[in-house]
């Protein structure tokens, strides 16, 4: 072609939670039945919508206005019932104007990043959730900046790599945390997120909490929202109903913004996410108007509490399977719904293998695993062995090697087989050279 058509920060979009997919579907045709543990899909594991929302939904659906556009920025009843959410926690006050709806939180992190000006960059967590690394990382055409999450200390950010990045970097502009986190399941307490807001504070950077999971945590964990320790800084809160009612093909998330009348440059750069939001119309109406119905519905407390519990249970029961295998380390998740299981330094290497009893399998399986890493390696021979499909840590934008698993499976039986088998061949493969 006559001119390079191709953005500079397009190799940068990479996604393994769904390229693993291509791999998986290719061993599938071969013969191997496949067991999904690399998305964050409720429904695809077998958990239902209760049966109560879904008759608001029918009853809405029979609505006329559920067809038509809506504002640009959300539905203004359901702007003005999550800014009087807001309002009611004890911290920073917004309006609906503050509150903007996307198709999806993928949507809005497209968005944020996208329309930031190339040379502001927005440093976050290491291992980081694949969405915001590959948006960040495509938006400045180069690779994401990070600040390091400690595993032997319930994966929080190392605070003393987090400042001096920032203090020594003065194009990091920003600041993201996932809280909880994916796909760690950390959970950030209260004085820990004051004292991230404080280096905030202190260097002069926004601030962006994916809040995604803030109501699934559990085994004693408490946090707070954004908002209640922001204090006079600008900062965007995401959330969404994606993962809490759970309706995630419903592509409908929203977010909160914090302070911009005190900052007229973040005013203009909240702004041009509104007008990228005009150019599109609107978002989805439906799930918009669902959402005072749901979460304003006396059931919707009993709603999430019996899903704390459902997941603390599962956690716990994966954490006394995956604590008892040597070579890995495992941290009790406090949140969201996911495991990371991490291998101790220098366990993996390329001669390790798990057998694979299909030629034409192991055959696949050979061909790429030539120049990944490690702990890719190892998802790949377990793929061909086992049927079963996680994501490597690596693909976290992290130099640790491990994988993530999901408590999301509700079949009993099937869950604990995927956790046990996942154990057996981390023992196998770590002695097999």
């Amino acid at each position: 072609m006559r001119r390079n058509i191709v953005h500079e920060g397009s190799g940068q979009l990479t996604y393994e939670i769904r390229e693993i997919v291509a791999v998986a579907q290719a061993l599938q045709k071969l013969g191997v039945k496949i067991t999904w543990e690399n998305i964050g899909d409720p429904i695809q594991k077998g958990e239902a919508m209760p049966s109560w929302m879904k008759e608001i939904l029918v009853a809405l659906v029979r609505e006329d206005r559920t067809y038509g556009y809506v504002s640009t920025q959300g539905v203004y009843e359901t702007r003005q019932f999550l800014a009087d959410l807001v309002n009611s926690r004890d911290g920073c006050q917004i309006t609906l104007d503050d509150i903007i709806f996307f198709n999806g939180l993928g949507d809005a992190v497209a968005k944020i990043f996208g329309f930031l000006k190339r040379e502001a960059r927005v440093i976050g967590p290491s291992p980081a959730y694949s969405t915001h690394s590959s948006a960040e990382a495509a938006h400045s055409g180069y690779e994401h900046l990070t600040y390091e999450c400690c595993p032997k200390r319930n994966w929080l950010p190392d605070l003393d790599d987090l400042e001096n990045k920032i203090k020594y970097n003065d194009s990091i502009a920003g600041m993201l945390l996932i809280n909880p986190d994916n796909p760690t399941g950390s959970v950030y307490p209260r004085d820990f997120l004051v004292k991230m807001i404080d280096i905030a504070r202190r260097h002069r950077v926004f601030v962006v909490s994916d809040e995604i999971y803030i109501h699934i945590v559990y085994n004693g964990a408490q946090t707070v929202h954004l908002s209640e320790v922001i204090g006079d800084l600008p900062g965007i809160a995401m959330r969404g109903i994606s993962k809490e009612f759970p309706w995630p093909g419903s592509r409908c998330g929203w977010l909160e913004v914090f302070n911009k009348d005190k900052y007229p440059e973040f005013a203009r750069y909240v702004r041009s996410l509104i007008n990228a939001k005009m150019l599109e119309v609107c978002s989805t109406s439906l799930p918009q108007y669902s959402i005072p119905k749901i979460i304003g519905d006396p059931r919707y407390l009993d709603h999430l509490e019996r899903r704390k519990k459902l997941f603390e249970s599962r956690v716990n029961e994966a954490y006394e399977i995956f604590s008892k295998v040597e070579g890995i380390h495992v941290t009790r998740p406090q949140g969201a719904f996911y495991m990371a299981i991490l291998f101790e330094d220098n366990v993996l290497n390329d001669r390790q293998t798990l057998p694979l009893e299909n030629s034409d399998v192991k055959k696949f399986v050979e061909a790429h695993i030539r120049d990944v890493e490690t702990d890719k390696r190892f998802v790949y021979y377990l793929l061909g062995a086992t049927g079963i499909c996680v994501v490597p840590l690596t693909g976290f934008c992290c130099n640790r090697k491990g994988i993530r698993i999901t408590m999301l499976e509700c079949d009993d039986e099937k869950r604990l087989w995927t956790w046990h088998t996942i154990a057996e061949s981390i023992k196998h493969y770590l002695h097999s050279a």
